[in-house]
């Protein structure tokens, strides 16, 4: 259709829907009512036109306003919109884009019927705006991150203005963010820290270029215990030495940090502790903002990987049942481990590896130019699984997109999937998996994979997931294993798997505890978050 064309087709429509108008206000009006109802209700309709949500919805109420009369629903309508849109910054929402006091202006200094229809109009392009931003978030996060592939769920702009239509206006809008307890408790740490910016921070940063031990006795070790004092790891003193309640602290910040809880302050220890609250504030923001991206039922039971704790749970009706420590994708282009959800359908005992393509090419094909018989322990393969016979074969007549094999590992102690491996089938080849590298999970910052989650108790992992579905998982799972060959075990009900990247998040007893933004992802989003006018540290009611 051409711009024309659709102009015309725009013109005709609402020629037609002003027709309705005329028609549906002159009916047992008298001339001056009818007058000035039409006159609102023809500027409802001119300022609806250009979006078929809005059209749809003042339509279906012959074009009455939602937010501008003298009736009581009306008021209580527009007090309660104005009243979130004042708190929009709580959220972590850009202020500016929900101006209460300038909607309450146009308002107070509307002269007509026609300026207090398209203000009608504009209220409920606002509260959809409002409602988008703070249920599903104000980025698109894909826009921000490549490798968050989530799908945000969001929500039918009609259903909401119908829904809320027929609502109690406050009670409704309280509905909007999301009603996750994580959300709550996400929302109070913003609060606290948003006190302790104004407040002067945690005091003066700690010197960070040495390492403080137990026993030491420096100017440097008041620092560290005057900021973990103010930041209530412990309890006032006046004591200048490492002593044991310092140590204490130091572990119970170490922990709540991610860091190896050895209750030295090294540097890794002391550049998390001089982090100020406003970095930790702007980290709690995007925790939030990452919420609304997955606002939605998680699944009574549910797998939670968080790649920046390196954990991966299960998690029955909000209790994590299980932990283990996992290794995530390395801080590489095209390694890095992408966010997304899915259902775990199946797991596979003596896993074959199945090599990527983009590790053949990359990794593996130069070494087979240097030696035909490198990297024995792998199978090359054609399209129909038949194996390559190596010997005799010139490599170096391939290069990355001639290279007409596949490569596999077969199942094996050695294999670099280990036992198991965790299935649930998605475009990006990522999965949960045993490793025979287990040196790695004693590494704090675990992040030395192609992509994929690899676990450090998988066979736990597997018992648990068993245990809903046969009476004695482990004598179940060595049955399984004892024959030797790929066997693939169905879960009788998928399991949903959430993958997300949290370097803020809460404890169920109400603390907060922060990680290491190892792929810089965080900074991006709050980089996004700022260009949209969101601001940290300001003191709020």
């Amino acid at each position: 259709m051409s711009i024309t064309t659709a102009g015309f087709g725009v013109f005709s429509g609402l020629k037609r829907v002003l027709t309705v108008v005329l028609v549906v206000v002159s009916l047992g009006a008298s001339p001056a009512v009818a007058q000035e109802s039409a006159a609102f209700r023809q500027a409802v309709a001119e300022a609806a036109a250009g979006d078929r949500v809005l059209l749809a919805f003042y339509q279906d109420r012959s074009f009455d306003g939602l937010w501008i009369g003298s009736g009581r629903e009306e008021r209580n309508r527009r007090t309660a919109l104005l009243a979130a849109f004042a708190e929009a910054g709580d959220h972590g929402l850009p202020e500016g884009r929900y101006d209460s006091k300038a909607f309450e202006a146009k308002i107070r200094d509307a002269r007509t019927q026609t300026d207090l229809g398209r203000l009608d109009v504009d209220l409920s392009r606002a509260f959809l705006d409002y409602a988008r931003d703070i249920q599903t978030g104000v980025l698109d996060p894909s826009d921000v991150v490549k490798d968050i592939k989530r799908r945000v769920p969001h929500r039918d702009r009609g259903s909401i203005l119908d829904a809320f239509a027929k609502s109690t206006p406050t009670a409704f809008i309280r509905t909007l963010p999301p009603q996750s307890a994580e959300y709550a408790r996400l929302l109070k740490a913003s609060f606290d820290l948003e006190r302790i910016v104004a407040a002067g921070d945690w005091g003066a940063p700690v010197i960070s270029d040495v390492t403080l031990r137990p026993g030491d006795s420096s100017d440097s070790v008041i620092a560290l215990r005057n900021r973990l004092i103010r930041m209530g790891y412990m309890r006032r003193s006046s004591s200048r030495v490492y002593d044991a309640a310092l140590q204490e602290a130091v572990q119970r910040f170490q922990n709540d940090h991610g860091l190896n809880p050895d209750g030295i302050a090294g540097q890794g220890t002391l550049g998390e502790v001089n982090k100020n609250a406003a970095e930790r504030l702007r980290s709690v923001i995007v925790a939030m903002e990452r919420e609304r991206w997955n606002n939605q039922p998680l699944g009574d039971r549910h797998i939670w990987v968080n790649l920046a704790d390196f954990t991966a749970k299960i998690v029955d009706h909000g209790e994590v049942t299980f932990e283990t420590r996992s290794v995530v994708g390395a801080n590489i282009e095209d390694q890095r481990s992408p966010e997304f959800s899915d259902r775990m359908e199946y797991m596979v005992i003596n896993p074959g590896w199945y090599v990527p393509r983009s590790i053949i090419v990359n990794e593996y094909l130069p070494l087979l130019q240097e030696d035909p018989l490198a990297v024995a322990n792998l199978e090359l393969t054609r399209e129909d699984g038949s194996i390559v016979e190596r010997l005799g074969m010139d490599f170096s007549a391939f290069d990355e997109t001639s290279f007409p094999f596949g490569m596999r590992e077969p199942p094996s102690q050695g294999n670099a999937l280990g036992q198991v491996k965790f299935m649930f089938p998605n475009p990006y080849n990522i999965y949960l998996h045993d490793t025979p590298a287990q040196s790695l999970f004693a590494k704090e910052v675990r992040a030395f994979s192609h992509g994929c989650i690899r676990l450090n108790d998988p066979l736990d992992f597997a018992y648990a997931l068993l245990a809903r579905q046969v009476p004695d998982p482990v004598s179940y799972y060595a049955k399984m294993k004892s024959l030797g060959d790929e066997i693939e075990v169905r879960l009788d009900q998928p399991v949903p798997v959430h993958i997300d990247y949290r370097t803020a998040f809460t404890t169920a007893a109400g603390g907060i505890a922060f990680r290491r933004d190892i792929y810089g992802r965080d900074a991006m989003i709050w980089a996004a978050l700022a260009r949209e006018g969101v601001a940290a540290g300001a003191v709020r009611g």
